[in-house]
């Protein structure tokens, strides 16, 4: 019982994202040197005030989109199993036809990730990578269907303990404007590692093979590393 709770409290300790630190840190010097100069110039601070609550409130809203949770999957059979590489919601749950890996039909599963959710982008299955590709494009609205091909994205494609293969990719939205991908090819990954971090709003989708069990619905919210997206087929 002791173990579990020790492992429930480092679960809970969250951090800031080093793809944050320079932005949070240059913000609030600028919004600092600002205000103290408001403070100087107008006798009656209202100035002041205003832009302190305006873009206070918006530096910790970007604080708040840079945590970055320490989290650990709680199952140690992994086998198979396909976990949410992000916060966020389920936006799409279809059979696709995939032409540009696959070239056959396939499960995808989106997630829709908010201003609000931490960015930070899990890998799904323990197994290795065989590609990692980033691909220019446009900012769509991240929910759009055409996003998923149009849009700025990055595609990793791995192989499963299972031997099934999945993609993944991280696509930008309407405000991302930067997609970071850890993964690269060759490298073996696991759950609990970090795959990428998306900024300012996103989606990541999921392309599973035909006969995998999902275990998530339409609208449901998922959290990164810990909600179980699927389980794929495995051998007796």
């Amino acid at each position: 019982m002791g173990e579990r709770i020790q492992k429930l409290k480092r679960i809970k300790k969250i951090r800031i994202h080093h793809e944050g630190t320079d932005t949070l840190i240059y913000s609030a010097f600028i919004l600092i040197a600002i205000a103290v100069v408001l403070w100087q110039v107008d006798n009656t601070r209202f100035s002041f005030w205003i832009f302190t609550v305006v873009f206070g409130t918006v530096w910790a809203i970007v604080l708040n989109f840079f945590r970055c949770p320490i989290r650990k999957f709680p199952l140690e059979d992994t086998d198979g199993v396909v976990v949410a590489p992000a916060d966020g919601r389920i936006v799409v749950i279809e059979e696709v036809e995939e032409k540009e890996y696959f070239h056959d039909k396939r499960i995808m599963v989106s997630i829709f990730m908010s201003l609000f959710n931490v960015h930070a982008n899990w890998f799904p299955v323990d197994g290795c990578v065989l590609k990692a590709e980033h691909f220019d494009g446009n900012y769509h609205k991240a929910w759009l269907p055409k996003a998923a091909s149009e849009n700025e994205h990055a595609d990793i494609m791995i192989q499963a303990t299972n031997g099934e293969k999945i993609l993944c990719r991280q696509i930008a939205g309407a405000m991302a404007r930067r997609i970071v991908t850890y993964a690269k090819a060759n490298d073996d990954c696991y759950i609990d590692e970090h795959l990428g971090f998306i900024k300012f709003g996103s989606r990541v989708d999921l392309f599973l093979p035909l006969g995998t069990e999902i275990c998530v619905k339409m609208g449901q919210a998922t959290t990164g590393d810990q909600t179980v997206i699927a389980r794929m087929k495995t051998e007796v």
